[in-house]
């Protein structure tokens, strides 16, 4: 048996629905993963909402779990049954109680690593990592900024670029997740509300940043541009306020010459020795101590609108995991 969460038509939470869908069967090249927990990401709301397309309806969304592998197809030498692993790129359909997946997009999850933390640390931490380690090298020395510094990209991000002896700038929008970001490597936590671009001058005494990291999109990204010294790099990431429009692209010169880059986990792990090189780049840290990976909410999978609800609404910290 096996039960997934799916949408027949994109729209609100609401139109998420558990229901029973077929097992499949491993093709050659694939592996049949039993999940035992899923990431939930903001991702998972774009293909919701229709904002990014799902392939096909009903779809069941959905980019990241950790299990155990079941069954492989044909071919398949990346895992073998029985093995701990975790995934974090498409296609979509992770909310499922089990899924079929090219296994070369499986990596094998360290004994010490949970079957939550994985699956609440591949998508987030990959990305950070590719983040920190490959879009932008951030190094010691170095102010960045990172918007969004209480959720789950954020936090870990935070951390990371901390253990990299960066000077760490967290943006949050309440005082509760300030605090929360203090404690997990931010030097200077500013607030939403504040006046940005005039606090990053104050702190870096005029000079501004080399990068910005951004994931919240339209409502951040004129604030993220006039937070950069000239030459400087906006890395936008994510569209959590909606997606970003540049009306002129004259803009950029005018701010100082600036450039903009929309990444995604998908092209920087599209080889598999880039995927397990991120991977192993996230484990390292983690089993370090240096990244602490924060599970602070679950729901069960079945409820997952109710997740997302939570996620919209910004009343989540860190990590959240749904159960199977």
């Amino acid at each position: 048996m096996n039960h997934a969460i799916r949408i027949h038509e994109t729209g609100g939470p609401e139109k998420m629905i558990w229901e029973e869908v077929p097992l499949p069967s491993p093709k050659p090249g694939e592996a049949l993963v039993r999940h035992k927990a899923v990431g939930l990401n903001y991702i998972d709301v774009y293909f919701r909402t229709g904002l990014y397309k799902a392939p096909s309806m009903p779809a069941i969304i959905g980019m990241e779990a950790s299990g155990i592998v079941e069954a492989i197809g044909e071919g398949v030498t990346e895992v073998k049954i029985g093995d701990r692993v975790a995934y974090a790129t498409g296609p979509i359909g992770a909310y499922a109680e089990a899924r079929t997946i090219k296994a070369d997009r499986l990596v094998k999850m360290p004994d010490a690593i949970s079957f939550e933390q994985g699956a609440a640390m591949m998508l987030q931490g990959m990305t950070a990592a590719f983040l920190i380690k490959k879009c932008y090298a951030a190094k010691a020395g170095q102010t960045v900024l990172i918007h969004a510094a209480a959720g789950g990209v954020g936090l870990i991000l935070s951390q990371w670029a901390k253990h990299l002896g960066c000077t760490v700038i967290g943006v949050v929008s309440t005082p509760e997740k300030a605090a929360l970001v203090k404690d997990h490597g931010v030097d200077h936590a500013l607030l939403t509300s504040d006046d940005i671009p005039a606090r990053v001058k104050e702190i870096t005494k005029g000079a501004m940043l080399p990068v910005v990291y951004d994931s919240v999109g339209k409502d951040s990204f004129l604030t993220s541009l006039d937070c950069l010294a000239p030459y400087g790099l906006m890395i936008s990431y994510g569209n959590a306020s909606g997606p970003v429009a540049i009306p002129d692209l004259g803009i950029l010169a005018a701010k100082g010459s600036l450039y903009v880059t929309r990444p995604t986990l998908a092209t920087y792990t599209a080889q598999r020795d880039d995927l397990v090189a991120r991977a192993n780049d996230l484990f390292e840290v983690v089993a370090s101590g240096a990244v602490k990976i924060r599970v602070n909410q679950s729901y069960a999978l079945k409820d997952a609108a109710s997740a997302h609800i939570a996620l919209e609404a910004r009343k989540t910290t860190g990590s959240t995991v749904l159960l199977p």
